[in-house]
């Protein structure tokens, strides 16, 4: 495909566009613009798809990782979606959703609606469904969806079907718009197929720690190569049944645990913008120990000592959002925790903190115990006593070494697959910015030269 940059312009109601394209209504290019049916029941066994706003996601694409199906009303043949549809997300309680869009390509599920998105059709002969597509994608990147939403009783917000009707979009000639539409349906392509390996990788995770980490699965290093195999001799534990060669301790018994300073300890009115760091929940769940702007004065810092964080120190939230846990590097700046916080500093040798981390992060069985202690499904947060009761599984040394060395290796080969995304994400944004507002022109040539 070959470029060149647009040097002639027309003023239009939505600024500068090149002299030989128009400006047109969405209902002047489309054979329908239609809200889907609202269902609250389902029906899993004979029911039909529904699709809702959150199988939307917010990158413009369809996402089947949840769907729900529904009871069939009497003219749900008339909700049925075919390739080439696009569907806007019309009415959302949360500003992040409104605006997004999808198209619905190469599907070969039958699928409806939900009353939440408008089902907008093309014409084919008057323009491109996928140009129409990028058109409005570009639109919710711009922000300008906002401007459109109506806030309704209950905190929902709405775009009226009048305005989506009435939307004004720009329309190159029509060899122009479907190489432009190809162009970029091509880096849609790309991310899919990279969220799916990303997805697969996910459930590959879930699938090995849960094998791993419950000892069903074994592993062990031979010739300098990981080496997999089930195991048969088990333990009955209160955890449930563990290898025979695997330990059981409570977290008291191979860490000193610290949980943060209580309110009176550390007083809004002490904390500044410079100084000592105070690290929070947002270091934990960011996993970034760079963020973040509390800080306290070196007086203060010697009053909290105690709370001082430490190399291989494994950090755990105990408020709030519970239960997620990051080591602490080599590299810290000196920094004491916060109150939603908990230290666990390991006092014995053949416990890993890295497997501890991993155990906290990626095995429900602490959780389980700590819900049996609450004797609820609710936990509002963790306190010491109850840390300190908690049992953790403890295989030889050199298998957790193991096991935390394939956990990162995955999720390494996933945050690889993330980083190209967001690569692949940012220029095509770039692209759009420059190609459907006619910046820069597509001239002859094939897409794939």
């Amino acid at each position: 495909m070959k470029f060149r940059k647009e040097t002639e312009f027309q003023e239009t109601e939505i600024g500068k566009i090149p002299r030989d394209w128009r400006i047109v209504r969405l209902k002047d290019v489309a054979m329908e613009i239609k809200s889907g049916f609202a269902s609250g029941k389902r029906d899993e066994v004979d029911g039909i798809i529904h699709l809702r706003m959150f199988n939307i996601d917010l990158d413009g694409m369809l996402s089947f990782d949840e769907i729900i199906r529904v009871p069939r009303p009497k003219d749900w043949k008339q909700y049925l979606l075919r390739h080439g549809d696009i569907l806007l997300v019309n009415t959302s309680g949360s500003e992040e959703h409104i605006g997004k869009v999808a198209i619905f390509e190469n599907v070969e599920l039958e699928c409806t609606y939900s009353n939440h998105l408008t089902r907008i059709r093309i014409d084919e002969n008057k323009a491109d469904s996928r140009w129409v597509y990028f058109v409005l994608y570009y639109l919710l990147q711009t922000g300008y969806f906002k401007s459109l939403v109506h806030q309704q009783a209950g905190g929902q917000r709405n775009i009226p079907l009048k305005a989506i009707e009435n939307l004004s979009i720009t329309l190159p000639p029509a060899s122009e718009a479907r190489k432009i539409a190809e162009f970029l349906s091509m880096f849609n392509t790309t991310i899919k197929l990279y969220r799916e390996e990303m997805t697969r990788l996910e459930r590959l995770k879930r699938g090995l720690m849960s094998e791993l980490l419950t000892g069903r699965i074994r592993v062990k290093e031979e010739n300098g190569r990981l080496s997999f195999y089930r195991e048969t001799e088990l333990q009955e534990t209160e955890i449930g049944k563990i290898p025979k060669e695997w330990g059981l301790a409570k977290l008291e018994k191979i860490a000193k645990i610290i949980t943060g300073p209580f309110g009176s300890q550390l007083k809004k009115s002490e904390l500044t913008n410079h100084g000592i760091k105070v690290y929070t929940q947002e270091n934990v769940l960011e996993r970034n120990f760079e963020i973040g702007n509390l800080y306290i004065s070196e007086e203060k810092f010697k009053e909290l000592k105690n709370f001082e964080v430490m190399p291989d120190d494994v950090l755990l939230t105990i408020r709030g959002t519970i239960g997620k846990s990051i080591k602490v590097p080599t590299s810290i700046t000196k920094g004491i925790i916060h109150t939603n916080l908990a230290i666990i500093r390991l006092e014995k040798k053949e416990v890993l903190p890295d497997f501890v981390e991993l155990v906290f992060n990626e095995s429900e069985i602490w959780m389980e115990q700590v819900r049996r202690m609450y004797s609820a499904t609710t936990i509002p947060a963790l306190y010491g006593r109850t840390l300190k009761q908690i049992k953790i599984m403890l295989p030889p040394l050199n298998e957790q070494k193991a096991i935390t060395h394939i956990f990162s290796t995955v999720n390494r080969a996933i945050e690889l697959y993330r980083e190209e995304m967001t690569r692949l994400e940012r220029l095509k944004r770039g692209l759009m910015d420059l190609l459907l507002t006619g910046k820069v022109r597509v001239v002859d040539g094939d897409v794939g030269s």
